[in-house]
């Protein structure tokens, strides 16, 4: 089969497509045949060495796949060669097959594409188990949103919509807050031409937001963090920007607020059963309408580097994908 790998840590460039051995199952593990696969940053992270998982040389990007069942292992029952499924697979999928755990695939529902269905689990994800299970986010609460026309920011401000939050989204480009517009945000925020706290003063009445969203980090840390209302709650997603924020921690005192980390692999390793759960709803957002990944592009095998590039520069709203 063929395979885009990394033989050593490097920029995207670094990175070659190259045939390979296919995978075999084992027990509690299955084959797939890739179709889809989605782009993600943690991949730029991994490809550099800089991510919390290291997987061995030479190794294939790639965390979550939609593709056709192969071959199941032994103690696999609710999927069978032939089955449409989607997994998360922290690695791998940036090949034509990849071998995936039982219990982190999911059967693709019946009028789902491969490509959507490959856009789902690290995006929404992450997102969900941020707003729903460290946040408590409620119906009529404020939700900020940095970096909402990225892959999980702009989920953020979907499943924001969804569960009743008021959502205002905070992005670079004009552009990019029309989509969130688009996408459920009632009000936005461009922090490359406008002061973020000052604006969120006057969109709250200077009350404060009730949920920080924060897949960014860098200089707008604080800011958002002196935004926060009472007893609010900050989500540490990622660090888009490339900068780990220090934080005064009196600011937590003085407002009450709970900083929370949000780790969404280890989540769906440690609690695989919560984490059925929540893509369970997921999915029935999706089959009544009220979610769509927004698709930015398609690429091939050979366009991975120029996605991996896009990506690290943040030029990417919603989510690329990658279709061997």
């Amino acid at each position: 089969m063929k395979a885009v790998l990394c033989h050593q840590y490097g920029p995207p460039e670094t990175l070659t497509v190259e045939e390979t051995a296919s995978p075999k199952a084992a027990p509690g593990k299955l084959v797939i045949q890739v179709k889809a696969c989605g782009v993600n940053f943690p991949d730029t992270l991994m490809i550099q060495g800089k991510y919390q998982f290291r997987p061995p040389f030479p190794f294939s990007p790639g965390g979550e796949v939609a593709g056709v069942v192969k071959e199941v292992g032994e103690g696999i029952t609710h999927l069978k060669p032939g089955d449409h499924g989607f997994a998360l697979t922290g690695w791998g999928g940036f090949a034509e097959e990849v071998l995936a755990d039982g219990f982190k695939t999911f059967p693709i529902p019946p009028g789902m594409d491969f490509v959507t269905a490959a856009s789902l689990m690290y995006t929404y994800g992450t997102s969900y188990h941020a707003l729903k299970d460290r946040a408590n986010l409620q119906p009529g609460e404020t939700l900020l949103v940095l970096g909402a026309a990225g892959g999980v920011g702009l989920a953020a401000v979907e499943l924001g919509r969804i569960m009743g939050a008021k959502v205002i989204a905070a992005a670079s480009t004009d552009e990019k807050l029309e989509l969130c517009r688009q996408t459920g945000a009632s009000d936005t925020i461009n922090y490359s031409q406008e002061d973020l706290r000052e604006r969120l003063k006057e969109i709250t009445g200077g009350q404060g937001v009730d949920v920080v969203y924060d897949p960014v980090g860098g200089s707008l840390t604080e800011a958002a963090l002196r935004s926060v209302s009472w007893r609010g709650r900050y989500l540490v997603v990622g660090f888009a920007a490339g900068q780990i924020p220090a934080i005064p921690f009196n600011l937590p005192l003085l407002k009450g607020c709970s900083v929370v980390g949000v780790f969404w692999g280890a989540f769906a390793e440690k609690q695989p059963k919560d984490n059925f759960k929540n893509v369970r709803e997921l999915l029935t957002f999706y089959e009544q309408g009220q979610m769509k990944p927004h698709i930015q592009a398609e690429y091939p095998f050979e366009k991975v580097p120029q996605a991996l590039t896009e990506m690290m520069n943040r030029q990417v709203m919603g989510k690329l994908v990658i279709t061997p």
